[in-house]
């Protein structure tokens, strides 16, 4: 998986076990070419293109044929919605019978792992040497159970200087998430507990399109609070990108919301899940951190669910709204109508 997910990143092809290749349009680098495409379910909607189970969505995989043989660069409008507006014509394109939907589906799924967009040319000529991907790896990629603690040191912050890092890693993944834990461990005191997915727009620029900043500022200052009665505080900073997409797809949707999509459309319209972040990761760094029982900072049950089926209970869900401005007021009026979040 480790070696599939590095090979997608730098443009190489993968082989699926039953010896097809897959070539990533978005990295590959050469002059490889081929008629064929895998796509998603939601691209291929968009491209008028049916499935042959017409009742799958998202990230289903269809295949698709065009008139002639298409190079990376040729398919890449074919594969990025963001690009619509200026690459309007498409086609003609047809769809195919799948030999192996299940490994197809897994092909797209490490697309998303590898944060590209998911979309490959089938079996395309001179692609090069191919890394081999079983998808029977995928669950054992995403087992919770391989992640552990890295190392930790005090880290004075600006809300509290009583406060120390815990980093994390798995062997397999490249993300190194962290927690921060805000004042002095009590096991007779339930933590405040805040799960934040990183943001770097919002989190480093203070983009005013999400709350992401806001919301990492306001749990940190009630943490502190916390620790200052007697309490303490612990923030899991998730390196989940865009809710498990990655920042280049995050900015492609910022491209389709400018064009009129909310959030959720604008990541199904690339293809990817509208929510796709770990959070069974998130009740693994608590249990490294002998944190059985938690008061979580929050307004979206999944989060709250997700944590008690790893075992941790969750005593208390601490509304987590703040004022909304111009520019995120659609974004956070999304996330209460459509993602179930429990917003004011």
């Amino acid at each position: 998986m480790a070696q599939a997910v590095d090979a997608l990143r730098h443009g190489w092809p993968v082989v699926l076990p039953g010896g097809q290749v897959l070539l990533p349009v978005e990295t590959a680098i050469g002059e490889a070419r081929s008629a064929r495409l895998l796509l998603s379910q939601d691209r291929a909607a968009t491209l008028k293109l049916g499935n042959q189970r017409e009742a799958a969505r998202g990230m289903a995989p269809v295949l698709v044929r065009a008139a002639g043989a298409l190079s990376s660069v040729e398919a890449l409008p074919v594969a990025d919605p963001s690009l619509d507006l200026a690459n309007p014509l498409k086609g003609p394109f047809r769809a195919e019978p799948l030999d192996d939907p299940e490994s197809a589906a897994a092909a797209l799924e490490l697309a998303r792992i590898a944060g590209i967009l998911p979309a490959f040319l089938v079996d395309p000529d001179d692609a090069g040497e191919p890394a081999g991907f079983d998808p029977a790896d995928l669950p054992a990629f995403a087992d919770p159970q391989r992640l552990q603690i890295a190392t930790r040191a005090q880290l004075p912050v600006r809300e509290m200087e009583d406060a120390e890092i815990v980093a994390f890693r798995s062997a397999d993944d490249l993300r190194e998430h962290a927690a921060l834990v805000i004042g002095e461990p009590d096991g007779a005191r339930t933590p405040l507990v805040r799960l934040h997915s990183e943001c770097l727009t919002g989190d480093v620029f203070g983009s005013l399109k999400c709350d992401c900043g806001p919301q990492l500022d306001g749990a940190l200052a009630a943490m502190a609070a916390e620790a200052r009665e007697g309490g303490w505080g612990v923030l899991l900073y998730m390196r989940q990108e865009g809710r498990g997409i990655g920042l280049i797809n995050k900015l492609r949707a910022y491209r389709l919301q400018d064009q009129g999509f909310d959030t959720v459309d604008a990541n199904t319209r690339l293809g990817l899940p509208d929510e796709a972040r770990d959070f069974p990761v998130a009740g693994r760094m608590l249990q490294l951190m002998n944190v059985a029982s938690i008061r979580l900072m929050t307004n979206n049950p999944r989060k709250v669910a997700a944590l008690e089926a790893t075992g941790i209970e969750v005593t208390e869900r601490v509304p987590h709204a703040l004022p909304d401005n111009p520019y995120n007021a659609d974004y956070l009026a999304t996330k209460r109508d459509r993602s179930g979040h429990l917003l004011p």
